[in-house]
């Protein structure tokens, strides 16, 4: 596995050591986590880090799929026919959750858990073995959708048993929200956070605009680099970040909720969001329907107003949207 779509570590490394930098690495959501605050005293720049990484671990831990949580106490409830009270913030995530799977035609679906898990990617290691065809059939018959949720105030329930909800094509970018939100509670004007390829800029580097690369779907190296500006996200989704290959196929955790088979025609795609509110969780949310779309990803962009996008098919063919063309610089390899 490899951690970063976008490599920002690989130049990060390239800059020059420096007391202005204070950063800290942890590992949350399943993946590696970077968070850099540049230009302020260390005392004030870890208290911030530290809070930040505090609340990455509390959504990790609230909302996780399959460990327990108040995610899988929801899901354990649906699965039974039960309607449950549930916190504020989770009643918010899954309303907010609803609508952006609507705009996105549900090709983007965290009803979809139970597709998930059967294909294995509930865990944190997974085997290449394909689900029970029968299983496999019933579940896509049932057709689960995050659309079949109710909400009423805090109360939920669900018109569809088959529903479990899966929030991980969705919290990191949330995470990211947070984060800003906490860096400027801090004081802080400059940082950069990056939640496994999902990265969210803040100020600058004493006028100088964060630098990351976009990674190459079939390599460590970069295929682009792009200069992230104060309130921008940038955000991946990719077949080489929870996968297995069999019989010369890759399966990878990005679902097709149509087909209920991991989608297949593209290798990567990459976003980037201009500032905005929930920039981050844009970022996050935004990949993962123009993945699925595959040939039709032009159409769901301009659908969701995603205008800066950079596409790898499955082929390796590198296309670019006219208005992030200009914010990349190619690499030789591409």
């Amino acid at each position: 596995m490899r951690w970063l779509s976008v490599a920002v570590a690989l130049l990060l490394a390239a800059c020059q050591p420096a007391p202005k930098q204070f950063q800290q690495e942890s590992f949350v959501f399943g993946t590696r986590v970077d968070v850099l605050v540049w230009g302020e005293p260390q005392d004030k720049a870890r208290a911030a880090v530290n809070d930040v990484l505090a609340e990455f671990d509390r959504l990790h831990r609230t909302y996780h799929a399959w460990q327990p949580s108040e995610l899988t106490a929801l899901n354990t409830a649906i699965a039974a026919g039960h309607s449950i009270t549930v916190a504020p913030e989770l009643a918010q995530l899954v309303a907010e959750a609803q609508a952006l799977a609507a705009r996105g035609d549900h090709l983007f679906d965290p009803g979809i858990g139970a597709l998930i898990n059967l294909w294995g990617f509930h865990d944190d290691s997974f085997k290449a073995v394909l689900p029970d065809p029968d299983q496999l059939t019933a579940l896509v018959k049932a057709k689960p959708s995050i659309a079949d949720i109710t909400i009423d105030g805090l109360r939920i329930a669900s018109r569809n048993r088959a529903v479990a909800l899966d929030f991980g094509g969705y919290l990191k970018g949330v995470a990211l929200d947070h984060a800003m939100a906490i860096m400027k509670r801090h004081g802080i004007a400059s940082a950069l956070v990056n939640i496994g390829g999902n990265v969210m800029a803040l100020g600058s580097k004493d006028g100088t605009p964060w630098r990351v690369g976009i990674q190459s779907p079939r390599s460590t190296a970069p295929l682009a680099s792009l200069d992230l500006r104060d309130g921008e996200a940038i955000g991946t989704s990719g077949d080489y970040q929870r996968y297995f290959d069999l019989n010369g196929r890759r399966y990878s955790h990005l679902i097709d909720p149509r087909s209920g088979e991991p989608a297949q025609g593209t290798q990567a795609v990459t976003v980037l969001i201009t500032p905005r509110p929930q920039a981050g969780m844009w970022s996050d949310v935004a990949s993962k329907p123009l993945f699925i779309a595959g040939a039709d990803w032009r159409a769901m962009a301009e659908k969701l107003g995603i205008t800066q996008v950079l596409r790898v098919d499955a082929a390796g063919k590198i296309e670019v949207s006219a208005a992030l063309r200009p914010r990349l610089t190619m690499t030789p390899e591409s």
